[in-house]
Order: structure tokens, then sequence, then C-alpha cells
């Protein structure tokens, strides 16, 4: 009997469409003769929706529209299953069992815990971080203290919130001062580079911190690095436990100071031995997602500087409480030759399919290793003792 697998993406996040990509990708990937698969579509309120048209990409041009053909859906717990149910409760109708998630969701309400808990109270094996390392992945200021805490290298930082800042702005002044422009401030708990600034003088610190806080209510300032090469090193978990992929390194515009959401998911430049890679198995659509990237694997760099980002990454992915497949982002000074992690992203774009595929890892193999690792999770926690099989409420029954 086949595995029942819903895979689940959308959300209310700023990374709504690009979860709708990658989802799409996993449900062409996943290999339908192991599986039973059931597309979930999370709209942006958060809505639940299936059909077969989630299938084809050019079925999103319009999401109202495209919700109208969908059928709305909830999830309902009997005994040790969970099912797929219509909102429309139809006579006769046949419920379909969800043996576990596969998700594909980032940033906010899908990436940062919230839907993590969801499975943990229905008791349904996931394919991601659980709820504290997805929520340490999301919350940037969170993540760098425990990296700090752990001696991983970081370029020199601190965090603000909204209400501190607005009390004490001479205070967040000369911190940025003792680090030295420029500065790189971005909202805390987004992905995608979406409200990122770069902030090169103290007459521009105010006013960028209030254009990142209208995305987040904490925000993170850094040093930036200024001559600069970013790559990115996936890190999966197997049978044999976790395994570092081949690094990528990514390209930007040349007219912008970072990689931002037109250089990830557009494809910002063309630069001599960058390659876009193809969107797997979708249909109506010429985008990728992150696998539309202009880049480059193996890196340019050393052997050296390639078993040391490996090591990171390793330690980076245990040290977070990491698991499935993630993506580690890096910062290298080139005059210095000095590496810095950036950020974990504990459900990458793409779930970093064109990374795997470099290391023999195709990606339907890909999704099958995370499947598996998920239900071998599920089944080591099953053997704890969670609970007491007592009930002192029975004290309090009425005389």
């Amino acid at each position: 009997m086949k595995i029942s697998v819903g895979v689940f993406f959308g959300g209310k996040s700023c990374e709504h469409e690009i979860s709708c990509i990658s989802g799409n990708q996993v449900l062409h990937a996943i290999n339908k003769d192991k599986y039973d698969v059931i597309p979930v579509y999370v709209a942006k309120n958060l809505d639940l929706y299936t059909g077969v048209e989630l299938y084809d990409l050019s079925n999103y041009y319009s999401l109202e529209e495209l919700t109208s053909k969908l059928t709305k859906i909830t999830l309902s717990k009997d005994g040790n299953r969970v099912y797929v149910k219509s909102v429309k409760n139809k006579l006769f109708e046949k419920k379909q069992v969800i043996d576990l998630a596969f998700l594909a969701m980032h940033g906010t309400s899908g990436e940062d815990g919230s839907l993590q808990g969801y499975m943990e109270m229905l008791d349904l094996p996931y394919t991601s971080s659980g709820v504290l390392g997805s929520a340490i992945g999301q919350d940037k200021a969170l993540m760098k203290a425990i990296l700090s805490y752990n001696k991983i290298p970081l370029t020199d930082w601190f965090s603000l919130n909204e209400e501190d800042f607005e009390n004490d702005q001479d205070t967040y002044l000369k911190k940025a001062a003792k680090i030295g422009y420029p500065l790189i401030i971005k909202p805390a708990n987004l992905g995608s580079s979406i409200g990122i600034e770069v902030c090169k003088s103290e007459d521009e610190f105010n006013d960028k911190v209030n254009s990142a806080l209208e995305y987040d209510h904490k925000v993170v300032i850094e040093k930036m690095v200024e001559k600069l090469k970013e790559v990115n090193c996936s890190v999966l978990e197997t049978k044999d436990g976790p395994k570092a992929s081949p690094i990528e390194e990514v390209y930007k515009s040349k007219s912008d100071d970072i990689l931002d959401f037109k250089d990830k998911y557009e494809g910002g430049n063309s630069a001599k031995g960058t390659k876009k890679m193809p969107l797997k198995g979708t249909k109506g659509t010429k985008g990728g997602g992150m696998a539309n990237t202009s880049r480059k694997i193996p890196a340019d760099i050393s052997e050296k500087m390639t078993k040391k980002i490996s090591d990171l990454s390793l330690k980076t992915f245990k040290v977070l409480e990491a698991y499935g497949c993630v993506r580690i982002d890096y910062l290298i000074d080139e005059e210095t030759d000095k590496v810095y992690v950036n950020e974990i992203n504990s459900i990458p774009g793409s779930l970093a399919f064109y990374l795997w595929e470099k290391a023999g890892i195709p990606f339907d193999e890909l999704c099958d290793i995370m499947i598996r690792s998920a239900i071998k999770r599920y089944r080591d926690k099953e053997k704890l003792t969670l609970y007491f099989d007592t009930n002192i409420l029975s004290n309090f029954r009425r005389k």
C-alpha cells in the first residue's frame, strides 16, 4: 500500500508565490509509483484547497480564479489517522488519508514553526525542522545569538525592536558607528531578500531602519562585506546522518550591492560560467524559483575553503536543531578570505534540488530521502515517554 503524502505550499507570507513554485516542483518530482500525492494549497488567508489544477503553474496567474476551481478542505483527525475532508460535506464522499506532510512552505506561517506545531498537534510526520529548529531558523536575531554562542563565525551585528528604537535611537546609532558603515539592515523574520536595506552613512540610518521595520517589529543590523562572494551549501538528513552538498556561488546584478529578490527568482546576471537551472517538471511557466538564480556549481573557491564551509554547514545544522533539507548561506570576504555564516533556510526555495543533483541525487530521490527521514524521526519520537497513564482529575469527581 502506498504512503499518502500531502504537499503543502503557499501560505500567509511575502514568499507565497515562491512557495507555490517550490510546491509545484515537489508535486512533479515525487515518485508516483511509491506515493499517493495530495496537493494542499494554503491560500493567503490560510484557507486550504486541493485539486488537480494545482499541478499546472499557468493556473496560478489569478489566485482568485484558481481557488474558485479548487475544493476547499479541512484536515481532521480520527483515531490515529488524518483525513482531508471537503468543507462542503457531500453524501458518500470518500475521505482521503494523509500519512505524511511534505512541507514546501517559505516564511511566515509555514517555515517559522507555526505549521510544524500544527503537524505535531495532528501527530502527523512532516519533512522539515521541528517547531524549535524552524522558529530559530526564521528569527535571524535569535539564530545569530545561538551561532555566536557556539563560536560560528558571523559578521559584527546587533538587533533592535521597534519600541526600543523609538525610545532610544542614539544608543543604536552608537552601536552602528562602532561596527562601522556600510551596514546591512534587514527584517529579522523575512526571507528572499525582502525588506533588506544597505545603509552607507549615519545620515541614512534612521530612515533605513524604519523602512525595514515596515516588514517586521524586529530588525538585524550587520556589517556589510564590501568585497563579497556569496556561496550556499545545502545539508540533507540521510540514514547515515547529515550530509553536505556541493557548494554553489550565486551572482547578483552588477548594479546592486546585495543579492535581491529579482536576482534570486528571475536570474539577475548572465555572468560567464553561470547557469540558470531549468524548472523541473512544471507546466505553463518560465519561472523556476531559486532554481532560476544565476549560479556556478561548484563555486570558484579553494579545496580548503570548500572543506571549511562543508564542516561549518554540518555544525550549523546541528546547533540550530535543523532537520530535513536546509540551505545555509555564506559571505566570503575576498580581501581577508574570511567566511561568515549569513543565515539558514530551513525550507529552501526549490528544496535546493539543483545542488543535490550535482551530488548524484535526482529530485525524486531527494524527495524520497526526505520522506523516509521524516518517518524515521516520527518513529523515534514514538519511543519516548511523553505522558503518564494517570488521571489526577478523577479526584475531583462529584460526591
